[in-house]
């Protein structure tokens, strides 16, 4: 290949990491694996192409495949997810949620989201991010007891607070989010409603998950995670909200789109509309509730007593290890995992009591149930005896051994 020629560093470690996807166990909730076409479209002759603005009305000249692509792309999220406007162009999430926040609020507007500890994301509000510092960020929480969403109280507190936007939609919480509950929260206290449905979008497509697009004013969302798509994300919404969302990426937050990547998303959302994506959707379901009983039945705490997604939030305070020392040792045995804080931690965000998880990239790669209750057997092997260097290096071999079972990629080489 060129790149080898080109720069050999570079291409050895590229294909270093192949391998290391290709042999080890990636339960990040929020990764997965794209197709091969998917990829094809990312790496193409596109990234050569400037098209700021939109099809049909851009600022630069030589559009015309350009505008077809991006054309295709918008109509088939639309169709994909039955949302009146879908704006393909943002290039990550945090970037979508920026643009929702440039066309629907102004500098210092107070909005209502989750507390991060407890699920929510760093543009939710938080207070090193551009969402706590530039605008009045109000938290609300989940039930101490339940650990799950307590819409009575999150009305109460909107009601309160008047905030003039409310974001639901997060980034580790188990449990389903019931939209229509927020439309009534929002039109109580006569607040946007924005979803953000980035961690389970590709559920939302397979049709294992509710919509918020009938209730939401804008919906941002990566195009990756469980739709399995390139690195990138959209903005949906009602057809009235066009201008404002369009106004908010370009020119408001973003210059020139990428284009190949655009092209990936209209792969991802032409793969999410076969048939065979809704039965991968509903086995992600299956995956994540067998590994999430099968820890619970091994000793393990799962956050909010089940998953009802493909994310799965451990707490390992019963168990004497910390997030941080967890993900180490599951990483030195091949399971690739990530701490994360669990509702009401006493922990900071750099150690945590917990550990997040997912299905999604091991249903990508065939597993089923059986394979999920093998992996949580493993799991807690390395996570009661962190220290065991010879247990590590017996499981990294059988992980491997397993990984070969369900290939990913086959022939794909570096």
């Amino acid at each position: 290949m060129q790149l080898k020629e080109e720069d050999g560093e570079i291409y050895g470690l590229v294909k270093k990491e192949l391998e290391y996807q290709k042999d080890t166990l990636r339960l990040i909730a929020s990764e997965n694996y794209a197709s091969s076409a998917v990829m094809e479209a990312t790496g193409s002759i596109l990234t050569n192409k400037y098209a700021e603005g939109y099809p049909g009305k851009r600022y630069y000249a030589g559009n015309k495949y350009v505008d077809e692509i991006e054309t295709l792309a918008i109509e088939r999220a639309k169709k994909l997810f039955n949302a009146g406007h879908a704006n393909v162009q943002s290039h990550s999430g945090s970037s979508a949620n920026f643009a929702a926040f440039f066309s629907f609020l102004e500098p210092g507007d107070k909005f209502m989201g989750l507390e991060l500890p407890h699920g929510g994301h760093l543009t939710h509000g938080s207070h090193v991010n551009f969402s706590g510092k530039w605008f009045k960020a109000v938290s609300y929480g989940v039930d101490k007891e339940t650990e799950a969403l307590d819409y009575d109280a999150i009305k109460k507190q909107a009601v309160e607070e008047k905030p003039k936007l409310v974001i639901c939609g997060y980034t580790a919480y188990p449990l389903k989010i019931d939209f229509k509950a927020f439309r009534e929260i929002c039109d109580e206290c006569g607040a946007i409603m924005m979803a953000d449905i980035s961690h389970f979008a590709g559920l939302v497509a397979g049709g294992v998950y509710d919509s918020p697009v009938p209730y939401a004013d804008v919906i941002t969302s990566t195009t990756h995670k469980t739709l399995r798509g390139p690195r990138g994300a959209m903005i949906l919404g009602p057809e009235e909200n066009q201008k404002k969302i369009d106004k908010g990426v370009f020119p408001g937050t973003q210059g020139g789109p990428l284009e190949h990547v655009i092209a990936a998303k209209a792969v991802c959302f032409h793969e999410a509309m076969q048939p065979g994506f809704r039965e991968y959707a509903s086995q992600v379901i299956k995956n994540a509730k067998a590994l999430a009983d099968e820890l619970a039945a091994l000793g393990l705490r799962i956050v909010a007593g089940k998953t009802e997604t493909h994310i799965i939030l451990i707490d390992l305070t019963e168990k004497g290890i910390s997030g941080k020392e967890a993900q180490a040792a599951l990483e030195e045995a091949g399971i690739i995992t990530n701490r994360n804080t669990i509702p009401f931690d006493t922990r900071s965000p750099f150690v945590t009591s917990g550990l997040r998880i997912g299905s999604a990239a091991m249903t990508t790669r065939g597993m089923k149930e059986e394979e999920m209750k093998h992996i949580a057997q493993t799991m807690i092997k390395i996570i009661e005896n962190p220290n065991d260097s010879e247990l590590k290096l017996k499981t990294r071999g059988e992980i491997e051994e397993l990984c070969r079972k369900f290939p990913v990629y086959g022939e794909l080489v570096y």
